[in-house]
């Protein structure tokens, strides 16, 4: 008796995996189920992607707002120490008070503007700005940081 119920159980089990035409049924996914998973996929990719590169872009604006900090500061530094401004931001770096002159994240390039100052009588540099003319975004130009 207990053989004819594992015997039954079996081919019930075999039964279940036999095609109509009596073919094995392969394991594996379908073609619909494949779809499906790609599309959740894709609206996940749509969710994350925007997030990440805000964030990309939040990170930059604070790198250009430190260098531009550090550069005035050495600037302040090098007029507090001799009394008048370097000709350029090579002089911050053959002076010591910068170690390299920073690279700006948004063109990524050392270049900066270097401002005159307001006394038409002084020389030098009293203040820098990036060289992009992007839009921040929090809504203001770079250049005017």
């Amino acid at each position: 008796m207990v053989k004819l119920a594992d015997q039954t159980v079996i081919q019930s089990v075999s039964n279940r995996l036999k095609r109509p035409g009596g073919h094995w049924r392969e394991r594996g996914f379908t073609l619909i189920e494949l779809l499906v998973v790609m599309v959740v996929i894709a609206i996940l990719l749509t969710i994350v992607t925007p997030r990440y590169f805000n964030s990309v872009d939040r990170a930059k604006e604070t790198v250009l707002k430190q260098n531009l900090s550090i550069l005035r500061d050495a600037i302040d530094k090098y007029f507090a120490d001799t009394g008048k401004y370097p000709t350029d931001l090579h002089q911050l770096v053959e002076d010591r008070y910068i170690r390299a002159i920073p690279v700006d994240p948004i063109t990524e390039e050392n270049v900066w503007v270097e401002i005159p100052p307001p006394d038409p009588e002084m020389e030098g540099v009293f203040d820098v700005h990036t060289t992009s003319d992007r839009q921040a975004l929090d809504g203001t130009f770079y250049e005017k940081w």
